[in-house]
């Protein structure tokens, strides 16, 4: 691998760093690579480094009492896991595992540590995304009591989405997920998947494209998820 991918440059964290300090930072990490469905580390394992993403796409997963797998998030390339390990030294939450062939920085908990306490930007940021993965649980959580399996697959189709540019109503999933990736995402069976989104297709909500899924009506999805809601 050249010198060029190998830096922390990459990472929006170390955004305010200049190049000299990103450069101490480098070497202080360990640089690794990852084939394709390659596990980087298991539930509950001990070490407490940071791991940040130079390229690639890597899954956080979590393995139910019943043996079903629940797909948390994905961890693309500039971004970073491992944090909360390196934080309060307990064994890992979640699992993870390379979702492409990957490129990451392996950073010890004490490095990380000191770039946290030494720059206020860095400090900043991550305070910020921590506060948001708090909040994106405590909606899991909510949808997991409130919502069925039908309406947690629309919640989590309108997450994945981003809006058709000069139709407001319209928003656009892409790639499409695999049923199979979308259940472990709500916790349900691919099979519910495949026959939800097909009802979808038949009430006029939902047209598949080439490489994409199109919501057609996401205010009549939030709605529907809304009376739902109020039902439990």
């Amino acid at each position: 691998m050249s010198r060029k991918t190998e830096t922390l440059a990459r990472i929006p964290l170390f955004r305010s760093l200049d190049p000299a300090k990103i450069e101490a930072l480098d070497t202080q990490c360990t640089w690794c690579r990852a084939s394709r469905n390659q596990w980087i580390i298991d539930y509950q394992d001990t070490g407490n480094d940071v791991f940040f993403v130079v390229t690639g796409t890597l899954r956080v997963k979590l393995q139910s009492i019943s043996g079903r797998e629940v797909l948390l998030r994905e961890v693309n390339a500039g971004e970073f896991f491992g944090e909360i390990a390196a934080i309060d030294n307990q064994p890992r939450s979640s699992g993870i595992i390379a979702v492409t062939d990957v490129t990451y920085a392996l950073m010890p908990a004490s490095v990380f540590l000191q770039a946290v306490h030494d720059y206020p930007d860095v400090c900043d940021q991550l305070l910020k995304l921590l506060a948001g993965f708090v909040r994106a649980m405590s909606n899991r959580v909510n949808e997991y009591t409130t919502l069925d399996a039908r309406h947690r697959i629309y919640a989590e189709l309108l997450r994945l989405s981003r809006p058709e540019a000069g139709r407001p109503q319209h928003a656009i999933v892409s790639p499409p997920p695999v049923h199979s990736d979308l259940a472990a995402r709500v916790s349900i069976r691919r099979e519910s998947v495949t026959r939800e989104l097909k009802a979808l297709e038949r009430a006029g909500l939902l047209e598949k494209r080439r490489g994409a899924l199109v919501l057609t009506d996401t205010a009549r999805l939030r709605q529907m998820i809304a009376e739902a809601a109020e039902l439990n």
